[in-house]
């Protein structure tokens, strides 16, 4: 495919107002653009355009006015040349239906969204593929890397990856969002660049467990390793480049999610190593933790195609099987003594 479109003059609309969503869009504004922002909540649309602010998701923070926010999605994706993607994995294919009239065959589909399908076990561009099956494969691609929303908006350097089959679309998704505090890497590698971030927040929640029982640093980085291993293995068995997960989307993203406080995966893996309970947690929380969804996809996934990840199964086991986290660890811990490196 050839790219066409200036960068300079494109026209974006982004489908989704969380903190992700809403500070992409602002890094966009703040270079130029003019974005048109769909906002799901009412409250939400009304306060960006009254205050310049989104005080539910990211507040305490200044809003381009370039930023346009709208309630209806139609007007935020028709005519545009890009349309970025932020939305909660669940309900990815709700609005990607949605929206599906009113994008063209032209426009360039990238996703932020970082999930795997619970039905179908596709990743969020695979959701995205499905359903605008008029769109070239070549004009998806994909956004993602060790990012939290609230340090990007801050201007705090920042790396990530764009992903897409074609070097094109990638060249111009890194041109489109690249700052001096946001760097963006390419890579071809789409699969594997939705993988690792993905998985990582399933990673990220047995993170917060292990901080949760005061467990330490020496098991901390032991996890984080492990970890590792099972999205690469993973990733090979899905078709990934193994180099991806020793990059930006993998260990990067990985590091980032299962070490940061601000970690919404961590924060719910810490508090039920603490002794809460899921449907607790999440009943306080406003902003989605993506890795408990995606550990029922994961664990059913690998049990499907056959991929060792004892790590991913335990998550899954305590959070919809109530397994004690304590009794998790021992399991982990008393697994059966094997060579460390798999043999690909």
């Amino acid at each position: 495919m050839s790219v066409k479109v200036d960068v300079d003059k494109i026209k974006i609309g982004v489908v989704g107002a969380g903190s992700w969503g809403t500070a992409l869009a602002n890094l966009l504004g703040h270079k130029g653009f003019k974005i048109d922002l769909w906002v799901f909540e009412k409250e939400v649309k009304e306060q960006i355009e009254s205050s310049r602010e989104n005080k539910v998701f990211l507040p305490g923070v200044s809003l381009s006015r370039n930023i346009v926010p709208s309630n209806d999605l139609a007007v935020v994706v028709n005519g545009k040349d890009l349309v970025l993607v932020v939305v909660p994995s669940h309900v990815m294919r709700e609005t990607g239906k949605k929206i599906q009239g009113d994008i063209s065959p032209e426009t360039i589909i990238v996703s932020a969204s970082k999930g795997i399908e619970n039905k179908t076990h596709l990743t969020m561009s695979g959701v995205l593929r499905q359903i605008f099956d008029d769109t070239p494969e070549d004009s998806f691609a994909v956004l993602s890397g060790p990012s939290f929303a609230r340090e990007v908006a801050g201007k705090i350097p920042t790396v990530v990856a764009a992903a897409s089959k074609d070097q094109n679309v990638a060249g111009l998704v890194q041109h489109v969002f690249a700052t001096p505090y946001f760097r963006v890497y390419t890579n071809n590698d789409m699969i594997g660049v939705e993988l690792g971030g993905a998985v990582k927040n399933v990673i990220a929640i047995a993170s917060g467990v292990v901080e949760g029982l005061g467990l330490g640093l020496n098991a901390r980085a032991a996890l984080i390793t492990r970890g590792l291993t099972e999205i690469r293995r993973l990733g090979l068995k899905l078709g990934a480049n193994p180099r991806t997960f020793a990059g930006i989307a993998g260990v990067g993203d990985l590091v980032l999610t299962c070490t940061g406080d601000v970690s919404r995966n961590y924060t719910v893996g810490k508090k039920i190593g603490e002794g809460m309970k899921l449907n607790e947690i999440l009943s306080e929380m406003r902003m989605v933790a993506e890795g408990v969804k995606t550990a029922k996809s994961v664990y059913n996934l690998s049990r499907k195609l056959g991929v060792e990840m004892p790590i991913c199964h335990e998550v899954y086991r305590i959070l919809y099987e109530d397994l004690s986290p304590k009794k998790a660890v021992h399991r982990l811990m008393t697994r059966a003594l094997k060579h460390e490196l798999d043999e690909v």
